[in-house]
């Protein structure tokens, strides 16, 4: 399906068209066996990888990521996705057998059933992976689906139409293209289940659209995730782990550090750290090899971000490390700002780029309860040897994930759920979790009929 050459109007009838298809064959879909799914998902997966340098051309024409972060993001985690489902699919559509509490020689059962007709909409950070994850979740679960990518990676959006067409009818699978208008049409729609990555602002506005069909939802979300670094961490692997995790898109992933509690006589360390990891990474005689380090993705959000930027200064921050903000081809060079405070933009809104603030600590309290009086992040990033200094913060905070001692540990971990909590998300999915993200649990008792 295409949205740039047909008139709103044809999109509409188009969009109806579609969706009256899929609604019709949601239960041939349904019936579907597990070897019917593998045969689907097999088809899905050997068109993702014949079509890799398309794909790594693709995202690279619309984001300027460096080409090993998109054949890992937007190729290999695919891929693997796929194969973890096609290894445990079968286990995971049997039914699981209930022993009844009343009446033991009758049957209870959970089956796992399709949702129906799922929309997904994707986000312009990971324009395929986030798309094609939770795709091949629907699949497995015998759902139809209709895809949205983001109009902001309209090369991206070509080749994932290509290749869902190349594997589904589109009775059973679709892709729109277009701009937000599509994706309004598409809210309009009394799909069963819509799954959205995005920003919470959105979010809210799926989860409206949502409200008007009693849809289920998914929401894949973001907010400000927090690190905390305790007394006695080691804070040169701390140093470099923040460096790499800001590097990477750019910063421009919801489960990126977003701000940092270290102890004052440590903060000297770490900003020293992160400079010279950041200078070994991406710098050659003193210039940055832009090549290295995504770009931020338009113009709208770079001014978002330098507007961050600016207002921290004014206030007082430090720009410790980088600093420099390219406006011509939307370059920011890893940056550290230290000397900020809660009133500053920066700390109230999700930053989406390579800058990174440091605030200070006396004891452990009170980062534990900056955090509890804001919103749940998406992840939380704890850097500990005391184990029940990390047991109090796992007890006193909320997020979607965390990760000990590491950065997108458990983002990485397929046996993990993903996903967020409140304004950070709803609704988990990867691996096992994906499946059941698509699928509705549905309760099954059996009389046994009197011999």
């Amino acid at each position: 399906m295409t949205g740039t050459q047909q008139t709103a109007s044809q999109i509409s009838d188009d969009i109806a068209r579609v969706f009256a298809l899929q609604k019709a064959n949601q239960w041939n879909v349904k019936a579907t066996t597990a070897a019917e799914r593998r045969l689907k998902l097999t088809k899905l997966k050997d068109a993702v990888a014949s079509h890799a340098d398309e794909i790594v051309a693709a995202v690279l024409e619309d984001t300027r990521k460096p080409e090993p972060e998109i054949r890992v993001t937007e190729v290999l985690n695919i891929l693997g996705n796929i194969q973890l489902i096609l290894d445990n699919l079968d286990d995971w559509m049997k039914p699981t057998e209930v022993t009844p509490s009343k009446v033991e020689t009758d049957r209870a059962q959970i089956i796992y059933e399709a949702r129906g007709v799922c929309l997904i909409l994707g986000p312009w950070n990971f324009p395929l992976g986030l798309v094609f994850g939770p795709l091949a979740a629907a699949v497995a679960a015998g759902n139809c689906c209709v895809l949205k990518l983001t109009d902001l990676c309209p090369a991206t959006e070509k080749v994932a139409a290509k290749i869902v067409k190349s594997v589904f009818e589109e009775n059973e699978v679709a892709v729109f293209e277009g701009d937000v208008s599509v994706a309004t049409a598409l809210l309009d729609l009394p799909f069963n289940h819509i799954f959205f990555t995005g920003s919470t602002r959105v979010g809210k506005i799926v989860m409206a659209a949502a409200a008007k069909h009693l849809a289920s939802v998914t929401l894949e979300l973001g907010g400000k995730s927090p690190v905390i670094i305790d007394e006695g961490a080691d804070v040169e692997k701390i140093a470099a782990d923040l460096a790499g995790a800001k590097q990477f898109n750019g910063g421009q992933a919801c489960i990126c550090p977003d701000y940092v509690f270290v102890k004052e006589d440590q903060k000297a360390k770490l900003v020293e750290g992160f400079k010279a990891n950041v200078e070994k990474n991406l710098y050659e005689n003193g210039r940055i090899k832009k090549e290295g380090i995504a770009q931020v993705v338009n113009q709208a959000n770079f001014s978002r971000v330098k507007g961050l930027f600016d207002d921290a200064v004014a206030q007082g921050a430090t720009v410790a490390a980088g600093g420099v903000l390219e406006a011509e081809d939307r370059t920011i060079h890893p940056t550290m700002l230290t000397d900020v405070n809660p009133q500053m933009k920066i700390l109230q809104e999700e930053i989406f780029a390579p800058i990174l603030p440091v605030m200070t600590y006396d004891n452990l309290d009170q980062a534990i309860s900056y955090i509890e009086e804001r919103d749940k992040p998406l992840a939380l990033y704890v850097y500990s040897n005391d184990e029940a200094n990390v047991q109090k913060i796992l007890n006193r905070t909320s997020s979607g994930g965390v990760t000990v001692n590491g950065v997108f540990s458990h983002y990485l971990e397929n046996r993990l759920p993903f996903g967020g909590v409140n304004g950070s998300g709803m609704g988990s999915y990867h691996g096992y979790f994906g499946f059941k993200a698509f699928s509705h649990e549905r309760a099954v008792y059996i009389h046994q009929t009197a011999v």
